[in-house]
């Protein structure tokens, strides 16, 4: 491998497990029930942005990067109404993590340029959808530290 490729793979890599590891530091003080309350009527629960980060990962690195055969049900990641413990969603989501860490240091030099295509998504080679994926992690970690202001508040 050369060296921009390793710099590039742990990169990316070290992203991820610092999304997880500040979700994980934002989710610690919750009780289960705060993470899966919705302070307001509109917007989403701690626990539906650890789930609906979960699908996403898992569809879009995956489902189409590395050929889990994993099946998303986008709507239920926000509506799932016997939702798994709080315990439970975050292994999930570091199973997820885990994932896209193997799959980022499979890729090859030229794997990275290989054409991608998904549903809901412009991203036009695997590299882009990895860092989008990453970007995506970190707009809701965004909202899940004010969803913790809030629930402190309460």
């Amino acid at each position: 491998m050369d060296r921009l490729h390793v710099t590039l793979s742990d990169v990316l890599a070290n992203r991820y497990t610092a999304n997880l590891t500040r979700i994980r530091e934002l989710a610690a003080p919750l009780t289960e029930n705060q993470f899966w309350t919705r302070p307001y009527p509109y917007g989403n629960s701690f626990g539906h942005l650890v789930l609906h980060l979960t699908g996403n990962l898992n569809y879009y690195i995956g489902t189409q990067i590395a050929n889990t055969g994993y099946v998303r049900d986008r709507d239920r990641e926000f509506t799932e109404p016997n939702p798994p413990s709080k315990d439970e969603a975050l292994k999930r989501l570091e199973g997820a993590v885990a994932m896209v860490i193997e799959t980022v240091r499979a890729q090859s030099s030229t794997d990275w340029s290989m054409p991608y295509s998904a549903v809901n998504t412009n991203c036009a080679n695997r590299l882009d959808i990895v860092i989008q994926c990453a970007a995506h992690m970190q707009q809701h970690i965004g909202q899940m530290i004010y969803l913790n202001y809030e629930l402190k508040r309460q």
